[in-house]
């Protein structure tokens, strides 16, 4: 209960909480697309640049294996288990305590959070070695400097995730209070500090991949310190303060643990298959990695920025008991997902080559390093739709602080993942480790909607029917686009960078066209998805 004093404090607390207004949906959605679509173009000009320099080397696989384990701990823990867990907390306080209170939370978790943090990261720094061998096996096994370069480089790396969990925690005060482009934008440092690291420090150094380890470092502490002006903007700034007892770091803590498999299990696959990839031949890490970034421009632009505007949404719809709109919101933003997944999909499976040589194939980066990444990006793009829904029927859980659910099918994704990696890896190679993936997050994502439909929570609105007619049509037209513009793979190679790009733009140009020229003529209208 609170108190008539605490009632006093909280229309005014509520006042200035509420000076900031989220946005529309869609709108707000666009505004955090756009941004994010600023930092994958830079992400991709970024490893345009990384294949250029070290291609599909061996110190290329010992620096993917130093950044993917802070940055699978950063996405796990930061921007997933604690933002899940943060947010909704954030919200109920937002709407139903005072302003003080608020800001007392946010001091308590900024100093709890900045100090398990800092011990974690000491510890790693020390234990690198073992770490390594534990992401990469392979590494420590195989003969060569692989393993020893990239032990040196995680101490240099690891640090990044005491500095990104710090900018997630801010970004999620931003997100909560309807600042979505601040914490959208973040991630273009990362971009231009790897970017500018691999230009001009990396000649400069004796091992010149280490440069890409210094980039990370530097990018972290530019993240965060971008973002807190605006924390103080909306007078929200941290004063850190250790509060393990405190009642919603509490809660947050226990909300957490069991979050920590439910939100990340797309994380804890692609894990996975670095393991495993360490084991077969030289390049394997590389050819995912390049892949997966290319997956993840679409599900990056688009599935995290729904689901980074539904969340605090969501959650304030729970906190004030409006069931329907509740389930109109997760309705909404399946609708979106379908609108621009099942496209984005069908281009990367269709056009996996084009795309690689388009970004990659210059320098270092041979043809059969195309032809290698191609493969487990049409694996990966076969299971787009399903990374992408994730995104957005989790935070039908996590908005209600019901960690328990995502947790069990957690576990039932992740064992069968682990049965299809070992049941693929042989025939298939890394191709096999991406396909397994794939299809584990099919059945993650079925069974988060079949719960939701079970709970009662989500309900289908009218209209589903038409819908799906008007995107299989659109489909339609898109895919025989594609086939009657796109031409031979030694065309693509036989072009300069400039000569590529005009065709990549003249494909997706006529592409886009046609797809949503078809949904008009079909009936669809803006009106039809504005939430």
């Amino acid at each position: 209960m609170i108190s008539g004093k605490q009632k006093g404090s909280k229309v005014a607390g509520t006042e200035n909480q509420k000076a900031v207004k989220p946005a529309g949906l869609l709108r707000s959605s666009g505004v955090v697309g756009m941004m994010t679509m600023l930092s994958r173009v830079l992400g991709l000009a970024r490893d345009v640049v990384i294949a250029n320099y070290f291609g599909a080397s061996g110190s290329a696989d010992a620096f993917f294996v130093a950044f993917k384990i802070p940055n699978f701990l950063r996405r796990l823990f930061a921007e997933g288990a604690f933002s899940q867990a943060f947010v909704p907390v954030l919200s109920e306080y937002r709407e139903q305590r005072s302003l003080r209170e608020v800001q007392l939370l946010i001091n308590n978790v900024a100093g709890t959070l900045g100090l398990v943090l800092l011990v974690i990261t000491l510890l790693a720094v020390v234990a690198a070695p073992l770490l390594t061998a534990l992401f990469a096996p392979g590494f420590y096994m195989a003969e060569g400097d692989k393993f020893a370069l990239a032990t040196d480089m995680l101490r240099i790396t690891f640090p990044y995730l005491l500095l990104i969990s710090l900018t997630a925690f801010a970004g999620a005060i931003l997100n909560s209070y309807g600042r979505f482009a601040v914490p959208a934008f973040t991630p273009v440092l990362l971009n231009i500090c790897l970017i500018g690291s691999a230009l001009f420090l990396s000649p400069l150094l004796e091992e010149p991949v280490v440069a890409l380890a210094w980039g990370v470092l530097m990018a972290g502490v530019a993240q965060l310190v971008f973002q807190l002006p605006f924390l103080r903007h909306i007078h929200l700034l941290p004063k850190p303060r250790f509060g393990w007892q405190d009642e919603g770091v509490q809660r947050i803590l226990k909300l957490m643990l069991p979050a920590l498999f439910g939100v990340s299990v797309a994380q804890i696959n692609l894990l996975l298959d670095t393991v495993l990839a360490s084991f077969l031949q030289t390049g394997s890490v590389s050819w995912l990695y390049y892949s997966d970034r290319l997956s993840e421009l679409p599900l990056g632009v688009f599935g995290i920025a729904i689901s980074t505007v539904i969340l605090p949404s969501l959650s304030r719809k729970h906190a004030n008991k409006s069931s329907e709109a509740f389930a109109q919101t997760l309705d909404w933003a399946l609708r979106m997902i379908l609108l621009i997944g099942l496209p984005c999909a069908l281009a990367l499976v269709m056009l996996a080559e084009p795309l690689i040589i388009t970004l990659f194939k210059y320098g270092a980066m041979t043809e059969r390093d195309v032809m290698m990444s191609a493969m487990s990006l049409q694996a990966y793009g076969a299971g787009l739709l399903a990374f992408m829904l994730i995104k957005v029927l989790a935070p039908g859980y996590f908005s209600r602080q019901d960690m328990k659910t995502p947790v069990k099918i957690a576990v039932q994704a992740m064992v069968a993942n682990m049965i299809l990696n070992l049941l693929l890896i042989w025939p298939l190679q890394h191709v096999g480790l991406a396909l397994a993936t794939s299809l584990s997050a099919f059945l993650n994502a079925g069974l988060l909607l079949m719960g939701l439909l079970k709970a009662g929570v989500f309900r289908w609105q009218p209209g589903w029917g038409v819908y799906l007619t008007r995107l299989m049509a659109a489909l339609l037209s898109l895919g025989v686009v594609i086939m009657l513009l796109n031409v031979d793979k030694e065309v693509w190679l036989q072009h300069d960078v400039f000569g590529r790009i005009v065709l990549m733009l003249k494909l997706v140009v006529a592409g886009v066209a046609a797809y949503f020229m078809t949904l008009l003529l079909c009936g669809l209208r803006i009106r039809h998805i504005r939430a």
